[in-house]
């Protein structure tokens, strides 16, 4: 008998019982299926006088004679008793025979499973690099394994990522802290400073804990975004993503004109079902991004357009070269590319932000690095099914150089 962890003590049969138990069960109904097939045979078929006209006597061996009828009816009886008697003898032996090779063939055929069990029992969060790596026949259970082992890649995959997030949030956020403590210190140990070195030292803790405010803003929003990837959004409204791109077009306007960047844009209706404040995250972190990565007088392009039963966003700039080996890896926390992406600006969270709300939306990112420097990133979100918002239509001009 089995109990099962979390649940009240209630005993059930094992796995192995079960199956003896079905098996002895359909072999016992089977002979008891022949036993009465054969007593009915043998009951129609005993008639030897049929064919013996009315009145008829039989001679027995004993001398002694009896009518025929009567003779017949106890002949069927005595065969059918010895049937039945013998019948059920021989079935209730079977039965038994057959219910314990059934328990060793059960268990023999449920050995591999204990293997597997076993070893997944035996694996934890510090032996995640073993696998069960079964090498018998390829039937269920080597199904169950190489599933089994599948799922500890992910977790494993899981667990490293979760490492170096953790490591990575760690050191982003020691840094500003350590400017600031830095600061603090090397100026109340002057004692000479003055109000300007003061206003110095206030202007860089200024910085230092804008930089460590917008550091965790960028993780809430991550995980938040990861929270509902997956699974019914909180918040589902009728939204578009052109009206997302004009809202961040304008909130970095002037940046793009110290940079005298050459923005172009078509703007078509993208119409999209999901949470507007997330969607709008998602268009201002890809243009966040186009602007900050790129050089003087360079190029900044954005698409919206709606094909094919899916609305898309499409961001475009021009920078410093990218390898399109390391693409993938721009939308893993914390991680920069290309020379610029390497300095200390932003926390390479932007991207990492941009996958998970498209996740959470259903929807898909990708991008491709230019020729000559740059990205262009492309998401995909499902398009919505009713009508299509207006996106507002006020033009942000080209600034040139």
């Amino acid at each position: 008998m089995t109990v099962y962890p979390g649940t009240k003590r209630r005993m059930r049969p094992t796995l192995r019982l079960r199956l003896t138990l079905l098996n002895g069960i359909l072999l016992v109904g089977a002979g008891v299926v022949l036993v009465l097939l054969a007593w009915l045979l043998v009951s129609e078929s005993l008639h030897p006088v049929d064919e013996l006209s009315a009145g008829s006597r039989v001679t027995l061996a004993d001398g002694t004679t009896k009518e025929a009828l009567v003779w017949q009816a106890e002949m069927v009886a005595q065969a059918s008793r010895e049937l039945l008697i013998k019948g059920f003898s021989a079935l209730i032996a079977v039965g038994v025979i057959g219910s314990a090779l059934a328990y060793l063939m059960a268990g023999r055929a449920l050995r591999p499973l204990h293997y597997v069990t076993q070893t997944a029992r035996r694996l934890g969060e510090t032996t995640l690099d073993q696998r069960i790596r079964y090498s018998g026949g390829d039937d269920e259970v080597a199904e169950l394994a190489r599933t089994f082992d599948a799922m500890l890649d992910r977790l494993t995959a899981a667990f490293e990522s979760q490492k170096r997030f953790v490591a990575n949030a760690s050191h982003e956020l020691r840094t500003p802290l350590a400017v600031m403590r830095t600061e603090i210190d090397v100026t109340l140990s002057d004692d000479e400073a003055d109000v300007a070195e003061y206003r110095r030292m206030a202007k860089v803790v200024r910085n230092a804990s804008e930089r460590a405010n917008g550091l965790v803003d960028a993780l809430l929003v991550l995980a938040r975004s990861e929270a509902q990837s997956g699974r019914r959004l909180v918040r589902k409204v009728p939204a578009d993503l052109s009206m997302s791109v004009n809202n961040a077009l304008s909130a970095v306007r002037a940046e793009a004109e110290r940079l005298k960047l050459d923005v172009s844009k078509d703007l078509s209706p993208a119409p999209v079902v999901g949470d507007p404040s997330l969607l709008d995250r998602l268009a201002g972190n890809l243009i966040e991004n186009a602007i900050r990565y790129n050089h003087l007088l360079g190029r900044l392009w954005l698409r919206t357009e709606s094909v094919d039963g899916r609305s898309l966003l499409i961001v475009g700039n021009t920078g410093y070269e990218v390898e399109p080996g390391d693409v993938p890896g721009l939308f893993e926390p914390f991680q920069r590319g290309g020379w610029e992406r390497t300095g200390s600006r932003g926390s390479g969270l932007g991207l990492s932000i941009v996958r998970a709300v498209c996740d959470a939306h259903g929807g898909t990112v990708s991008a491709v690095a230019q020729e000559g420097g740059g990205l262009e990133v492309t998401v995909s979100l499902p398009a919505a099914d009713t009508t299509p918002v207006v996106a507002a239509t006020a033009s942000i001009p080209k600034v040139r150089a």
